[in-house]
């Protein structure tokens, strides 16, 4: 295994579109919380992201059906 390849800590978010526009935006952890990464989702797409050394924490906006090792979760359109 590589000595400079980062641990993560396993948990998967699957994020289903069931509108077009879902913002999904990743944010990093550490000292001061930042957008590190955006996807902007069609109607139907899936998405799959995970929780990094560098992602502590996954914001949705729109509505999508969000399911992890919990369960699921439907968010909805703000506005």
């Amino acid at each position: 295994m590589e000595e400079n390849r980062k641990e993560t800590t396993a948990d998967y978010v699957v994020i289903k579109a069931l509108e077009d526009g879902v913002n999904v935006m990743g944010l990093t952890r550490g000292g001061s919380t930042r957008f590190h990464h955006t996807e902007k989702l069609a109607s139907g797409e899936v998405y799959i992201a995970q929780f990094t050394e560098t992602t502590s924490a996954i914001k949705i906006n729109g509505k999508a059906s969000i399911l992890t090792r919990y369960g699921e979760v439907q968010s909805e359109r703000q506005g």
